[in-house]
């Protein structure tokens, strides 16, 4: 018997931030694990960014899918305030309410971020008895949080967070995050919180995006480089706390030219899509790093978010990928999915404890280089010099990442473990 789930992702296709791959991901395939998904989320004229059209037809057409109105971003702003979880708070509300008047449904999944429509968790379970399963793409409380400038609106959204989450995770029948290690610092800051009610669960990848890829044509526009050099391609956001690593692939690649002058100049680092906000022509921030370390020469940097299928277009025709995370043990990278299914070799460095390094190191096809600490993070640089002479001479050698691997990320999976979790809250 097919059940119904509520999803509350207040973005969602043709949004282009990367929290809409959870929600799009068990739209399509939940079905096929005995679940009926109601997505509720904004309508996409109250979004602040730019459209993704191409995105929005990879979404299957016979979803339901209920729109909300959400309060003007322009005068939001005024009161400092552009979280779409906040400007659609009341309208969120008022649609849930009626669809489990209306609907029935058996659970709702609320998938953040953002983080603030966790907060109807409680009034969810209280008033209709329907369990609520919270999804935590990244922790809502920030480790750096305790750093930030008093009276700052960081310090402000993280004092909210403190306050906040606790209400909500207290009421949820169970919680999901992307990783182990994120599971471990929610429960310890909350030891009443039962383990036995949380799960690891990945964001994924849906191989059924590289089959819509190959039919249609991609161009990168811009981002075309030159077939002659050997392209290492990041792909992704910049953000600080990647600073580090960052730093020192470039200083791994100013030795290699120190040691191999001719092979070095036939190198290139491409950076693309360093801004997060979408729509935006972007700063670029890598490429100063890169003129320090003194290699300016051999980086480039295009700081406008591409269009996702372009993302994946780009992704399939590198000679090498660049995955690079942060120095945070908990830090997931979903990019990584995407990259393995693309099949290109790649160069890793993340953090020995992220779940991103063990799945690379487990599918294999690339040259995985992890570290401890900051001490330990300067002394992978001669593995990072010779992994980029390796990829640069021979990038086949290489071979292709495991299928076998793969499979628990893939897209279908994860909504069987989405699904198994809600037949568990869901029982009488």
């Amino acid at each position: 018997m097919t059940r119904s789930v509520l999803i509350l992702s207040p973005h969602f296709p043709p949004s282009m931030l990367a929290g809409v791959h959870r929600a799009r991901h068990l739209a399509r395939h939940l079905p096929v694990h005995g679940w009926r998904p109601i997505v509720v989320r904004a309508h996409e004229r109250c979004y602040v960014e730019p459209g993704d059209p191409d995105l929005a037809a990879l979404v299957p057409a016979n979803l339901e899918q209920v729109r909300t109105g959400a309060l003007p971003a322009r005068l939001c702003r005024l009161a400092g305030v552009g979280d779409i979880g906040l400007r659609a708070w009341p309208y969120l509300r008022r649609a849930i309410d009626r669809l489990i008047v209306t609907e029935q449904p058996s659970a709702v999944l609320i998938t953040g971020s953002p983080f603030y429509p966790m907060l109807l968790t409680r009034g969810i379970t209280r008033r209709f008895g329907v369990p609520v399963v919270l999804d935590f793409q990244d922790p809502w409380v920030a480790h750096q949080g305790a750093a930030y400038a008093v009276g700052t609106k960081a310090w402000a959204a993280h004092s909210l967070a403190v306050a906040l989450e606790p209400s909500a995770v207290r009421h949820a029948a169970f919680v999901t995050s992307v990783s182990d290690v994120q599971n471990e610092d929610m429960s310890s800051r909350y030891p009443w919180l039962d383990r036995e009610r949380t799960a690891a669960i990945p964001i994924g990848v849906d191989p059924d995006d590289f089959a819509a890829l190959r039919d249609r044509s991609v161009a990168v526009g811009e981002t075309q480089f030159d077939p002659a050099l050997v392209n290492f391609n990041y792909i992704g956001s910049y953000w600080p706390r990647a600073a580090p690593s960052i730093c020192r692939v470039f200083t791994a690649l100013a030795l290699l030219r120190k040691e191999s002058p001719s092979l070095a100049s036939r190198l290139r680092l491409n950076f693309v899509g360093t801004d997060p906000t979408p729509g935006s022509a972007g700063v670029r921030k890598v490429l100063p790093l890169a003129v320090a370390a003194g290699v300016g020469d051999l980086v480039s940097e295009f700081p406008q978010r591409l269009p996702y299928l372009q993302a994946l277009g780009l992704l399939a025709h590198s000679d090498v990928l660049l995955l690079i995370g942060s120095d945070e043990p908990h830090y997931t990278a979903s990019k990584i999915y995407p990259a393995l299914m693309s099949g290109r070799p790649y160069l890793s460095l993340f953090h020995q404890a992220s779940s991103a390094h063990k799945v690379l190191v487990a599918a294999g096809g690339g040259c995985a280089i992890a570290f401890r600490d900051a001490g330990h993070l300067d002394g992978s640089i001669p593995a990072l010099v010779e992994a980029l002479r390796a990829l640069a001479i021979s990038p086949a050698a290489f071979g292709y990442p495991s299928l076998e691997a793969i499979e628990p990320y893939t897209a279908r999976t994860v909504a069987g473990q989405f699904a198994e979790v809600f037949d568990r809250v869901s029982r009488p």
